[in-house]
């Protein structure tokens, strides 16, 4: 068994929790957000505390019991405190632009790249060249910060791209360090 699915989440005030038909649905300062449960985890609320229960008469693996234990910490400081990933756009003349429902990336190409921005997702740019995707759930925040460092990743011998804003791109020597060797 998980050893971490053994303790119990801390439910801050100001929350709402309720399980309906299998749906875990919360609701805090941040948003709302929900979750499916599959068959044999049960969720229980009892004083400002969560606990996710397992139903030994269904075969489960250990491993799905501590993912719903996670999911469920996820969605509880996704409503209280929210998620961001930010990026940073290196090279001449990248920049970012919000137009509407969508983020608009000039990174060299001849032809526009607009990506729609999800439903949830709250999208700012730095004067920096920095994108900000910030949202209340972890993972469709993710997805869209990986989304869009997709559009152009580094590259390894000068570095240009988008990238995440702690990330280390090992860079290779070019063919003129290598003929000189």
């Amino acid at each position: 068994m998980s050893r971490l699915a053994k303790r119990p989440i801390i439910l801050p005030k100001g929350n709402e929790l309720k399980v309906v038909n299998g749906v875990i649905k919360l609701k805090g300062p941040k948003g709302s957000t929900s979750l499916d449960l599959i068959n044999g985890i049960d969720v229980k609320v009892e004083d400002e505390k969560v606990i996710v229960l397992r139903d030994e008469n269904v075969a489960l693996d250990n491993s799905l019991y501590g993912l719903y234990w996670a999911l469920i910490r996820n969605l509880v400081i996704g409503a209280n405190e929210g998620f961001e990933k930010r990026l940073t756009m290196i090279g001449v003349g990248y920049r970012a632009a919000i137009k509407g429902n969508m983020l608009d990336v000039q990174v060299g190409f001849s032809h526009p790249t607009m990506v729609e921005i999800p439903s949830g997702i709250k999208v700012t740019i730095e004067k920096t060249g920095e994108i900000i995707i910030s949202g209340s759930d972890k993972h469709l925040v993710g997805q869209f910060a990986a989304t869009v460092r997709a559009i152009k990743p580094p590259e390894p011998y000068k570095g240009k791209g988008i990238r995440y804003k702690d990330e280390y791109v090992r860079k290779k020597a070019g063919k003129a360090a290598k003929a000189k060797a």
